[in-house]
């Protein structure tokens, strides 16, 4: 039986459009959403709060996310911008532990078993670094600490935003009760109507699962969703780890319908992700064109 941790998930709030807000007076209390164009095809990458009111959500057509919201701020993205407050935020949790597993520009797993600041309770940590991530960037975060990865990611969502859910170990059963199949990871929409047509509603529900029923709804993921079924994840927290794949994509103003056409930007493509393979030193197994 491995030693009990005490796991950090920590996610920045509407991070894009948060660092917009921070970084302009007059943006903030308005609906902003970071993106492209709505004349064109632009897409939204995050909307701030007052935006989600109205049913602005990231990877919607901006053209739809200003019919929804009239009143919507359109922001093109600056990732400069956004990868240097990401460096700031990343230098707190460094400086608590080493053992941080980045998931995006905003949002890490902490294992702080151990920490710098000689803190027995994760509770602790977690709400000072968020006090430490608003002076230093005026953003707020979310966060969840809980005994492994998978139920501190599930509970720094649940009280979004700038909120903080602990599960401690003997609060575990309790919690998992409660949830909803949709909260597994590897449970899409699809999947989750698969499971209920089983009569698979809770998370609970996959203990009880026929076996051949769930592998022929879920298929190689079975073993793995009854594992967190009963709230057992003993993958550890990963400072440094190579990436399992990459590419290279584009959205069009108008549909590429011709051949020629099409044939010279999978190339431009092509010569972007090998580009990216050659600067790593790495070679690909499988290539997709989607």
């Amino acid at each position: 039986m491995p030693p009990p941790r005490t796991i950090v998930h920590l996610d920045a709030d509407c991070f894009f459009a948060a660092v917009e807000q921070a970084s302009d007076t007059k943006l903030r209390g308005k609906p902003v959403a970071v993106g492209g164009d709505p004349a064109t095809r632009g897409v939204v990458a995050a909307a701030s709060y007052e935006a989600r009111r109205f049913g602005v959500r990231s990877a919607m057509p901006m053209s739809k996310a200003v019919r929804l919201c009239p009143g919507l701020i359109v922001v093109r993205p600056d990732f400069s911008k956004y990868r240097t407050v990401s460096q700031q935020v990343f230098g707190l949790f460094r400086a608590v532990t080493p053992l941080v597993e980045p998931l995006s520009l905003d949002e890490a797993y902490l294992d702080v078993t151990d920490n710098a600041w000689g803190e027995p309770l994760g509770v602790t940590v977690a709400r000072r670094l968020k006090a430490d991530i608003r002076a230093t960037t005026g953003l707020t975060a979310s966060a969840g600490v809980a005994p492994n990865k998978f139920l501190a990611k599930i509970a720094s969502g649940w009280q979004k935003p700038d909120g903080l859910t602990v599960i401690a170990p003997e609060r575990v059963e309790a919690f998992l009760q409660g949830l909803p199949v949709d909260a597994l990871w590897g449970v899409g929409p699809v999947t989750a109507q698969k499971l209920r047509a089983m009569g698979v509603d809770k998370l609970i529900d996959i203990r009880r699962a026929d076996p051949k029923a769930l592998q022929a709804a879920v298929g190689s993921l079975a073993d793995w969703l009854q594992q967190l079924a009963r709230g057992e994840d003993d993958r550890p927290v990963v400072s440094e780890r190579r990436p399992k794949s990459s590419g290279s994509e584009s959205t069009y103003a108008k549909d590429l319908t011709d051949l020629a056409e099409i044939r010279r930007e999978i190339t431009v493509m092509a010569e972007d992700a090998a580009a990216w393979l050659e600067h790593r030193h790495i070679l690909a197994r499988t290539v997709t064109i989607k």
